[in-house]
């Protein structure tokens, strides 16, 4: 075999080529692998974050630290109201209670403009669990995303 003027031969350089051509191949679905295990930890921190505030907005009404009104279900109203606050009945200056400082944004929503809270389907406590629908409070809150996670499951069902 001749080498040419820089020292690499054709075959040599084919080779090359080859091997860069694979790792390219492998290293891409690689990369997107780990791209949606961090949107699903992202998804799943999000979810616990808003379940907890939630419950901590229910378990605040039931110790009357939040004013209800007759049919009210102790629930938030709305997502906002986590993070802008609710005064506490308890406090003689009705200090404002948060329970989230930040609205966390639904990862998969297809729309990065959308404000945090559009990003999330909402059911309210007067909803039947396998039709969520939204209504006076929100009891809960899921993924709109219509893709399966990497486990199988929805990740509207997570």
């Amino acid at each position: 075999m001749r080498r040419g003027q820089r020292g690499f031969t054709f075959i040599e350089l084919m080779v090359t080529l080859a091997i860069m051509a694979v790792l390219a191949l492998v290293s891409v679905p690689l990369a997107q692998t780990a791209l949606q295990r961090e949107k699903e930890r992202e998804l799943r921190s999000a979810l616990i974050a808003l379940r907890e505030a939630i419950d901590a907005h229910k378990r605040a009404a039931e110790q009357g630290r939040i004013e209800l009104k007759i049919g009210d279900s102790g629930y938030p109203r709305t997502l906002e109201s986590l993070v802008e606050g609710v005064p506490d009945q308890r406090s003689p200056v009705r200090q404002p209670m948060y329970f989230l400082r930040k609205l966390p944004r639904d990862p998969f929503h297809p729309d990065a403009s959308a404000p945090a809270a559009a990003t999330w389907g909402l059911r309210s406590y007067a909803s039947p669990a396998d039709d969520p629908a939204e209504g006076e409070d929100v009891f809960d809150v899921y993924s709109k995303s219509s893709k399966v996670g990497m486990n199988g499951v929805p990740y509207a069902q997570w």
